[in-house]
């Protein structure tokens, strides 16, 4: 067994990889098919960004909609720092403890790209997303999938773990098409409609040939991309399931939590 200053795992620095050299690996971040959700909205009020790193998502929305108020959250100071010259708002918090301190349908759009699969506490999030959405609101959201190609063949052939979900990696969470379209309606059921979906990146092909495998296969692209709209009131939905399943494990449900699962009171509105 060697150290882990020894060897570093390829995943975590996809140049490492063998094949990395012929990945574009800005694709996965998806922001032409980001460009493609938030150009089919009307026009947007206000847009708040969930992990916003350096605020790319949100010049896309400012150069498509130039009036709509652009909201940056980071849980990183550091990043948060630099986000004034891309938002015109940045908040500094936790997106797994706080309250999105916003008023119950007052934002047009979140979006959250590359962020879900770092976080344990999708009830919580999912709950102060759909709370904050007006009706008719849409939520953006991108990340890796567990069934991409390339990690079916990798665990049916080789039995290895799914690239972007290895122990020693930042992420904690996986998502694919159909298990992400599940837990929304198993959570909220008729909340959302799915008003598109699409596939960026295909490991380990050059962008031309992976835009268009992305296109023909998209549930097996390297990230997915969500653009789900609310369509019916919500209260407090996503907060009840882990209760009412039984779910053997002590998430976050902040006020919610009644049988001690959900910790102490959450942070109130800043």
């Amino acid at each position: 067994m060697t150290s882990g200053a020894a060897r570093r795992v390829p995943v975590g620095a996809g140049s490492l990889h063998p094949f990395g050299r012929f990945v574009d690996h800005g694709e996965s971040y998806g922001r032409h098919v980001i460009d493609r959700f938030v150009r089919s909205l009307e026009p947007v009020g206000t847009v708040l960004d969930l992990g916003a790193g350096r605020g790319r998502d949100l010049a896309i929305v400012k150069r498509r909609h130039p009036a709509a108020r652009t909201i940056a959250i980071e849980a990183e100071a550091g990043r948060a720092a630099g986000l004034g010259a891309v938002a015109d708002e940045v908040r500094l918090l936790d997106i797994e403890r706080a309250n999105l301190p916003f008023p119950a349908g007052s934002i047009d759009l979140v979006i959250a790209n590359q962020v879900l699969e770092h976080t344990k506490e999708v009830f919580w999030i999912f709950d102060q997303v759909t709370r904050v959405l007006r009706p008719g609101g849409s939520f953006v959201f991108g990340t890796p999938n567990v069934a991409s190609l390339h990690n079916r063949v990798a665990l049916l052939l080789f039995g290895r773990q799914p690239s972007q979900n290895k122990l020693c990696s930042a992420h904690v969470r996986p998502f694919s098409k159909g298990d992400t379209l599940l837990f929304l309606e198993e959570c909220f059921p008729g909340g959302y409609e799915l008003a598109g979906f699409a596939g960026a990146q295909f490991y380990p092909f050059p962008r031309r040939i992976a835009r268009a495998l992305t296109i023909i296969l998209p549930t097996m692209a390297y990230s997915i991309f969500f653009h789900i709209r609310k369509v019916r009131d919500y209260h407090g939905d996503f907060l009840r399931y882990p209760d009412t399943a039984r779910l053997e494990t002590n998430f976050w449900t902040g006020d919610a939590g009644r049988t001690g699962r959900g910790g102490p009171p959450s942070d109130p509105l800043a």
